[in-house]
């Protein structure tokens, strides 16, 4: 499941079908009811960690997250075809004959749209508005269903915690390459196996260290949302950050 060339592409499984108006589960409390692997920075699972199985846990549902996809492209987008009108096109200001007497048909411009140079009528213009609106509790169920899928899929990663012992690159790429081999997670913060990293709290230092690496990203947890969740392969959530995420 992932975002390649602008397109959307993912597979229902057997157990994504549609609940046919059944309520799958509620948003407005989390319940920790599921356990997932806990892993150091080293890449070694020390525990498990209790997650909330309404955000984790819930039904996939394809057509959910595709209208919420949707509606965060059409709300980016921005109209670029624009053509002029009648008023916006240079002259025209003087009528090109009198009214009557000439045995001409009457005009009062020549930036009509029936002149040639004139105006278009019904033409695209910048004015139109793309923008879709979907309530906020269905984005919130598509991000869970997002999240949850990829749990399943064992693409999300927890950690304990992402500390740095400075603020370089380097160190960085060099920890983030001993976890994938030392956990087992093929390709991981690399070509192939693009990462988002989750914080609870923006760590100036950790951004610092990360920023220049071409595949992996970092966001705090509160600000996630559908997009940002499918485009990487991994989700790396630190302990701390796991409460903050709003589904």
């Amino acid at each position: 499941m992932s975002i390649k060339g602008g397109v959307l592409k993912f597979t229902v499984p057997d157990f994504a079908r549609r609940s046919h108006g059944r309520r799958v589960h509620s948003f407005h409390s989390y319940k920790f009811g599921m356990e997932a692997p806990l892993y150091n920075q080293e890449g070694s699972k020390i525990g498990t960690v209790s997650v909330p199985d309404n955000i984790f846990g819930i039904r996939w549902n394809a057509n959910l997250v595709h209208d919420v996809i949707e509606m965060m492209r059409s709300s980016r987008r921005i109209p670029i075809a624009h053509v002029k009108g009648r008023g916006e096109v240079r002259g025209g200001g003087k009528k090109p004959w009198r009214q009557k007497g000439t045995g001409r048909a009457r005009h009062g411009s020549i930036r009509s749209p029936l002149w040639p140079g004139g105006g278009v009528t019904h033409g695209p213009t910048k004015e139109r508005n793309f923008s879709k609106k979907i309530n906020k509790n269905v984005k919130k169920k598509a991000l869970a269903a997002v999240l949850s899928r990829k749990l399943k899929e064992g693409e999300v990663i927890f950690l304990d915690a992402l500390d740095f012992s400075a603020p370089k690159t380097k160190i960085a790429a060099s920890t983030f390459r001993a976890f994938g081999e030392s956990a087992g997670f093929e390709k991981f913060a690399s070509r192939g196996g693009r990462t988002l990293v989750l914080l609870a709290e923006p760590k100036k230092d950790t951004i610092r260290a990360i920023r220049n690496l071409p595949y992996v990203e970092v966001e705090e947890s509160r600000n996630i949302n559908v997009e940002q969740a499918l485009t990487p392969k991994f989700l790396v959530i630190t302990k701390d950050a796991l409460s903050k995420i709003s589904a």
